[in-house]
């Protein structure tokens, strides 16, 4: 039997927003720190990272709303799978295991879960990790002409319901596969049973991960400007560890999460988009030293 679970971590079918269920991963004790995954993936990609945090915190893993054994409820409006919405799934789940505040780390989708979840619940998250991903308002705004062919997974999953979700359908084991292969340089960073899950859970799907990217194209671009038109702020530590896209691309990075964030610090990687799995002690040392900031120290570390 294949086994698609964190090693020595509890399950729970925990109640997110409107009575959506999650899968929910816990294990260890102390702090609690919520780790979301990215595209296309579940909350599997932590297992090397969750294991080794858990001997000082309380670790929390779940897959989001339309991915992995989470339900993966029908696109009935742009808000099913607003980040607003999904962030709001987080929230709730930690209450239920018993936390009121938390830290939380993000990589790719999970990581705009993240933000929106911090602009929305500043009261809530301690602390904020990102990996490999620009907040959704900067992600379209950096990317220009042939260039941001990198990112025509985007373009397509904008397109109204209906059409892109029938296009992934057709070819959907390629459309998948080419991105655990695109974004990997090594080739070597997925065990053969776990590339096999990621394909497998992300097939049974396309609904909901279309819908999900479909509102990162619609509604969570609006709530973003309207937070940069407020000028929201995010005041909690907040760390960024990703690849060097902006020298591709013809962006500063570290200049774009200040502008969210103050006090962010930034710290590029040599990996691939999947560097939870490729370098794991990297990410888990990334993490420890965000988590033991406290405001006073963020601010000064980014200075």
């Amino acid at each position: 039997m294949t086994v698609t679970t964190i090693d020595g971590f509890d399950y729970q079918q925990l109640s997110g927003a409107g009575g959506v269920r999650l899968n929910v991963a816990i294990g260890g004790h102390g702090h609690p720190v919520v780790l979301l995954h990215g595209f296309p993936q579940t909350h599997l990609m932590w297992r090397h990272v969750a294991g080794e945090l858990a001997e000082r915190y309380t670790v929390i893993v779940p897959d989001l709303r339309g991915y992995g054994a989470s339900d993966k409820p029908e696109e009935m409006t742009p808000d099913t799978y607003s980040k607003r919405t999904m962030a709001h799934d987080i929230v709730n789940i930690v209450r239920e295991i018993g936390y009121e505040q938390f830290s939380l780390i993000g990589h790719d989708r999970g990581a705009l879960v993240g933000v929106r979840a911090a602009l929305d619940h500043p009261e809530k998250i301690t602390h904020l990790g990102i990996l490999d991903v620009l907040p959704t308002m900067d992600t379209w705004d950096v990317l220009h002409g042939v260039d941001a062919a990198v990112a025509w997974h985007l373009y397509l999953m904008a397109q109204p319901k209906g059409l892109p979700e029938r296009m992934i359908e057709a070819v959907a084991e390629d459309f998948f596969s080419s991105f655990l292969d695109a974004w990997d340089p090594s080739r070597t960073t997925f065990p053969p049973h776990v590339r096999r899950h990621y394909i497998d859970s992300s097939t049974r799907a396309v609904a909901s991960i279309v819908a999900d990217y479909r509102a990162t194209a619609g509604i969570d671009l609006e709530m973003d400007r309207a937070d940069r038109k407020a000028g929201a702020q995010l005041a909690m530590p907040v760390a960024v560890i990703s690849q060097d896209w902006g020298s591709r691309l013809g962006f500063d990075a570290s200049a774009l999460w200040r502008q969210w964030a103050p006090a962010a610090t930034y710290q590029p990687i040599d990996a691939g988009h999947f560097m939870a799995e490729e370098k794991p002690a990297d990410v888990t040392a990334f993490i420890r030293e965000l988590v033991q900031r406290t405001p006073d120290t963020a601010a000064a570390a980014a200075q």
